[in-house]
């Protein structure tokens, strides 16, 4: 299998593009800006929804359904969020074809034409809301902690796999709270669930911040995030978590009767990440070779690749290696034999490491002979010899050091690309020569922000949680400042 991968020092954006097709992960749709995931590729998405499934429920949100079609006018009734999703949003007209008059044709039939047209959701918040207005009365109903897996339209002109499609895959969640300390408690609650993901799972160092006013969810009072680095020096958002304030409860009129029976208005949140975290996977960790999976995604974290000569070879390696995927499985470990006699082993092993596969286990007559394993690691394309007593404990000890080395390998990357500046020349000079976060003194108005956006095509990507308030002067105006903001360009 020839993988002929254009290299990233040479051009980062074919390489990626490449990849994700080479590898089997996606591909382009009939629907321009539309992809199809293929099953490896929707496999490693399987296993990033389970985990995170899993700590939704466990900090006590319960998942639902709520319909595609949103009514036109739902989205009038919150100003700020219209004006935020405008632009993106696909349009449902009518609701019937017909065939034209050559008997060939099929045209849309213009008695069909709905009383109001339906948007294809972008985000379910006007829908979601509507709908809370009739299950919330009194204190008691509250908080309701509500997360749907979805997919959802936004109308790009350009388009890129994982990272920006017209349609994509994503999970929502939507909840209200009697108090503004409750909601914002969940949306920073949410914010940490995601970084957590992101680092134990996908290996992804994040920094978490909050948003800039210009930068912030349509509709929201404040918006967290979680950005990583990618291998090219531009930032990525990873997932977003917004305090909504009281602003869609007034807009929809959600209320409930506190405990001294005064009828409030609702707080609320919501937080989602999609199928771009693929695309953060990709580009955080894969190589020149390709793919490269953190064990904990991997959606085969071994495979076991025989070397034979003859059908009675095979069939002795076969009995051997049955047997140590039956001790893989009955750790936990994901495991595949291949012994297709359609390919060489040679082809075998450039289609695993292409695909990402954490390990590789390859078992010939000699290793039968002496007891031993040879086994390949797809991180640093390094091969040990195992004997057969050690194997399982020694693939378990693996796969957790390759889940660390790849974590660690991209920390330190990030950590090195996040550079202080106090002058615009130096703020360029980064941005150009060395890319990566641009730790930055920044006076505080939408105005400057934009201008700096304008000058050199770099955005705010978040006011870091944990930075120090020290008073500095603007990189661009001069003016004062209260601490440093991260800028980079981005995806």
């Amino acid at each position: 299998m020839s993988k002929n991968l254009t290299k990233r020092g040479e051009d980062y954006s074919k390489w990626y593009n490449e990849l994700v097709v080479k590898a089997d992960l996606a591909e382009n749709s009939g629907v321009r800006g539309c992809m199809v995931i293929k099953p490896y590729g929707y496999a490693i998405w399987e296993k990033m929804q389970a985990e995170l499934d899993k700590k939704f429920k466990e900090t006590g949100h319960q998942n639902a359904y709520f319909p595609l079609f949103i009514p036109k006018s739902y989205f009038s009734k919150e100003a700020s969020h219209v004006d935020g999703f405008a632009k993106e949003c696909a349009v449902v007209t009518h609701y019937r074809l017909k065939t034209g008059e050559d008997g060939k044709t099929i045209e849309v039939d213009p008695d069909a034409k709905l009383e109001e047209e339906l948007i294809v959701r972008p985000t379910s918040e006007t829908i979601i809301w509507d709908t809370y207005r009739g299950w919330i009365q009194s204190y008691r109903d509250l908080p309701l902690l509500i997360n749907q897996w979805a997919n959802v339209v936004r109308w790009e002109m350009r388009t890129r796999l994982f990272l920006r499609t017209a349609e994509f895959l994503w999970q929502e969640g939507h909840t209200a709270h009697a108090t503004q300390t409750e909601a914002i408690a969940e949306a920073e609650q949410m914010m940490n669930v995601y970084a957590d993901f992101a680092q134990d799972f996908m290996a992804i160092p994040v920094v978490k911040g909050v948003k800039t006013a210009n930068e912030r969810f349509a509709g929201a009072v404040e918006t967290y995030c979680i950005e990583a680095l990618m291998q090219d020096g531009k930032a990525l958002q990873a997932g977003t978590s917004h305090f909504l304030g009281q602003n869609f409860a007034k807009a929809f009129d959600v209320k409930f009767a506190n405990q001294e029976g005064k009828q409030e208005h609702v707080w609320a949140t919501s937080w989602g990440v999609s199928t771009r975290l693929m695309g953060a996977l990709i580009m955080t960790h894969s190589d020149d070779n390709g793919l490269v999976l953190p064990p904990n995604l991997a959606p085969i974290q071994v495979v076991i690749v025989p070397i034979y000569k003859g059908d009675e070879q095979l069939a002795q390696i076969s009995e051997e290696a049955n047997q140590l995927v039956a001790r893989l499985r009955k750790v936990g470990i994901s495991v595949k034999y291949d012994n297709r006699t359609t390919q060489k082993p040679g082809w075998k092993f450039n289609e695993y490491e292409l695909k990402g596969v954490p390990l590789r286990v390859a078992i010939g007559p000699n290793d039968l002979a002496n007891g031993t394993f040879e086994v390949a690691r797809r991180d640093t394309l390094t091969k040990e010899t195992v004997i057969s007593i050690d194997i399982v404990h020694y693939i378990q000890d693996t796969l957790e050091k390759m889940q660390q080395n790849l974590f660690d390998k991209a920390f330190a990357f990030r950590e090195e690309h996040i550079t202080e500046v106090n002058t615009f020349d130096e703020f360029k000079d980064v941005l150009e020569n060395k890319t990566g976060f641009v730790s930055a003194h920044w006076d505080g108005t939408p105005e400057t922000e934009e201008k700096i956006k304008d000058l050199t095509k770099a955005t705010i990507r978040c006011i870091p949680l944990d930075r120090k308030e020290e008073a500095g002067t603007c990189v661009l105006t001069g003016k004062p400042s209260a601490g440093r903001v991260l800028f980079a360009r981005a995806y």
